[in-house]
């Protein structure tokens, strides 16, 4: 496994940036708000709706957050669940003029889509403070529009891992790969071989196939095409896209290397996939971002003993970094929306957040000290300390229409792709198209 940074690198740069946050802001961070009396209660008697796409295990650490937020204001907090497709909830809600006071949005490119609708409100000068305290000038960005800071990135994920179960490749006598040749006619043969399925692929919920795609296509194709495709600035036709897809099939085209085959993966959503691997033992890999932890726990495996993880590994030149993340926005602007999203925005919010597992923080004043193991540390800096190769999700970055609804676009035709991986120039053509419409070309 190639090496992460070292912890203790790690701790040093976190507490140089906790010292020099603490020096320019003696309240640690936190706006007028945490500046008042502790029995103080500002928004007592304020209640804040918030909808968002996480249930189970994440619902549940949010949750923790949200009631950090009302023991402190006096607010109450109400959630509710978007499911996979926000822009399919939100959509009605805003056209019916009732949206939630506070949304929390899996794709940035909805921050433009809603901005443009008007169905957003610019944040307050509170929160941009705490915006820019806390978070890089990229991160920023990618809650703009126009010009305009709408949104914060409160949630990130690593989404270039294969986690692994330890037991499963001690059994078959298979190594971590450092090669994408490795993984598929080493590591996933062996496996094979010895009668474990290789991979549960979570194809039910199709942004785990568009994760996968960008993995292979960034180390394969490279930065400077990984940005043109996400602009659609080169078509979903380019030879590129082509030898991406290629390498897919690598694992789509073998019944083997799927637990259920292309039917069983196809009918397999996140998380159950994880359960397939760490409580039903099944299969031997999951493809996917660092909050699998969260569900790797409920599984009753621990991470970073029978749990463990590999960097994305390489299908070209580069080393792939894709990251993912979830942007707050304010839809109705009042001072409860602006206060939960300073707090959300915050070091004290973050660090709340961060005790939880299957969580990193976009936030550099997050102390790593917070995270619950060795590894979430690791990945947390990896985020903060990201360099040029590194890039955000493109599914997440396109119109919702083509990269982000279920059923649609990218999804859809991923899926198509899984059920006949040999159909590659068809495939790409229907990419294409719909790519075409969603970006107005």
């Amino acid at each position: 496994m190639r090496k992460l940074p070292p912890v203790v690198a790690i701790l040093a740069l976190a507490a140089a940036a906790c010292s020099n946050s603490a020096s320019d802001n003696p309240a640690g961070g936190n706006s007028a708000a945490a500046s008042a009396p502790a029995e103080a209660k500002p928004l007592a008697g304020v209640t804040v709706e918030i909808a968002a796409k996480w249930t189970g295990d994440e619902q549940a650490s949010f949750e923790k957050v949200l009631k950090a937020f009302e023991e402190k204001t006096g607010a109450k907090v109400t959630y509710a669940s978007t499911g996979e497709d926000t822009g399919a909830y939100l959509g009605p809600r805003i056209q019916g003029g009732n949206p939630p006071d506070v949304a929390i949005l899996p794709q940035p490119g909805l921050v433009q889509q809603y901005a443009d609708q008007k169905a957003l409100k610019p944040l307050s000068s509170e929160v941009l403070s705490q915006i820019d305290q806390n978070y890089t000038p990229y991160w920023k960005e990618l809650g703009s529009a126009g010009g305009q800071v709408y949104g914060v990135l409160v949630k990130a994920a690593h989404k270039s891992l294969i986690w692994y179960r330890q037991g499963a490749f001690d059994d078959a006598g298979a190594q971590e790969a450092a090669s994408w040749d490795d993984l598929i006619g080493k590591t996933a043969q062996t496996l094979a071989d010895s009668g474990t399925a290789p991979f549960a692929l979570c194809a039910a919920s199709g942004w785990t196939l568009t994760d996968l795609f960008e993995n292979v296509y960034l180390s394969s194709a490279g930065p400077e095409n990984y940005d043109k495709l996400a602009k659609h600035e080169i078509p979903w036709t380019d030879p590129s896209v082509t030898t991406a897809l290629e390498k897919m099939a690598q694992i789509f085209g073998k019944k083997d290397f799927m637990l259920g085959g292309s039917s069983g993966a196809l009918q397999t959503d996140f998380p159950t996939c994880v359960t397939q691997v760490y409580g039903q033992k099944k299969a031997a890999m999951v493809i996917e971002a660092d909050f699998v932890a969260a569900s790797v726990g409920q599984s009753g495996a621990k991470v970073g003993e029978e749990a463990k993880i590999m960097p994305f590994p390489k299908a070209g030149d580069t080393e792939p970094v894709v990251l993912g993340g979830d942007v707050g926005v304010v839809m109705k602007d009042s001072k409860g929306a602006q206060a939960l999203l300073e707090f959300l925005a915050s070091k004290e919010g973050g660090e709340v957040w961060a005790k939880e597992p299957g969580y990193l923080s976009p936030n550099r004043n997050v102390s790593p000290d917070n995270y619950p193991s060795e590894l979430t540390k690791q990945l947390a800096q990896t985020i903060i300390s990201a360099g040029e190769a590194v890039r955000y999700d493109m599914s997440d970055l396109a119109p919702s229409a083509f990269g982000g609804t279920d059923g649609k676009g990218e999804w859809k035709h991923l899926q198509d792709f899984l059920r006949d991986p040999k159909d590659i120039k068809g495939i790409q053509q229907k990419l294409e198209a719909d790519a075409a419409k969603a970006y107005g070309k």
